[in-house]
């Protein structure tokens, strides 16, 4: 059977369990041409949120009884496309369930010899694709310059912060709790990182940014956003790529966004998914830093499908600790 985890209702506010719903199906048969896949791991992301709502978006909301979307990685256990062997992994866009069937043609396959299979939907997935994109595009990171990234211990902020320092640049960290942000500097190598549930934050971002903020990659929106608009120097720069404070709840009421103005501030928000012609550079680069161990990585894993939507409602609320997977086999 296949079994998957479907949308039963969109939610007001946070997301409760009420929201989905388990269900079975057959496996799919493969046609010419096509792949069924088996699926090992389900990465779980902030932007799925916005999909279960219906309002203006980027992305096609999912429809009420529909599989949750979702990237994963898989095992090919019947193949009747000549790209793609029988037991070859490969990663894909195969959502919330166990099997998944398609042409391949958006599938890359992947060498488990090289690098653990997991980081295709990880460091060397979407969210590394994303890290690298914004810093690189929109944040232009210059030797001795102070970078900044919110939800510093996720999937994308650790990427983040790492080529910032490997660009030269002085690199702080936000996060949630003391742990993570030891891991974010003694491990990641980040100058210093602020736990804004110390309460102190504005104080701390004093502190650890006494020449101000030159660019900033955004995550998170909400009040700490308003916060580090206070330190940003002229002519900086904002990626803005996720606004996860208010992913359940109104748009948080800004007190600082003149600082755009006088500081002239170019600010860009961005969907990685808009140039996929810079994916091939991001992942070659990506990939050579993670095999020479520049950049680490860390993952929570989930086990089983049932898992999934516990795993999500707690990766929107700061629960996860580097990338959120789900474990199926």
């Amino acid at each position: 059977m296949n079994h998957q985890i479907r949308l039963k209702s969109r939610p007001t506010g946070e997301p409760t369990a009420a929201n989905f719903e388990a269900a079975d199906g057959p496996v799919p048969e493969t046609k010419d041409g096509e792949v069924l896949r088996r699926t090992i791991y389900l990465s779980l992301d902030p932007y799925m949120r916005g999909r279960m709502s219906d309002g203006p978006s980027y992305a096609t909301p999912v429809q009420i009884g529909e599989v949750m979307g979702g990237h994963t990685v898989s095992e090919v256990v019947e193949s009747r496309n000549p790209a793609f062997a029988r037991g070859a992994f490969v990663t894909g866009y195969d959502g919330w369930q166990a099997y998944g069937v398609s042409n391949g043609k958006e599938l890359r396959t992947l060498d488990p010899q090289v690098v653990p299979i997991s980081t295709a939907i990880g460091v060397l997935g979407m969210p590394g694709m994303t890290a690298f994109v914004g810093l690189m595009d929109i944040g232009q990171p210059k030797p001795g310059e102070t970078v900044v990234v919110s939800a510093a211990s996720g999937a994308v902020g650790a990427v983040v912060g790492q080529l910032a320092k490997i660009k030269g640049c002085r690199v702080v960290g936000i996060a949630g709790g003391q742990a993570k942000c030891d891991w974010v500097v003694r491990e990641l190598g980040f100058d210093a990182c602020i736990d804004y549930k110390a309460g102190n934050l504005r104080g701390d971002l004093k502190e650890a940014t006494p020449k101000g903020i030159d660019c900033l990659f955004e995550n998170v929106g909400g009040e700490i956003f308003d916060t580090l608009l206070t330190r940003m120097n002229p002519f900086s720069r904002i990626a803005l790529c996720g606004l996860i404070a208010q992913y359940n709840s109104a748009p948080y009421p800004m007190q600082n966004i003149g600082s755009v103005l006088i500081n002239r501030i170019r600010m860009q928000g961005f969907i990685v998914s808009d140039d996929l012609s810079r994916w091939p550079l991001a992942l070659k680069e990506l990939a050579g830093h993670v095999a020479a161990g520049r950049i680490k990585y860390r993952e929570s894993v989930a086990n089983g499908l049932a898992a999934a939507p516990a795993a999500f409602i707690s990766l929107l609320k700061g629960g996860n600790f580097g990338k959120q997977l789900v474990k199926l086999v």
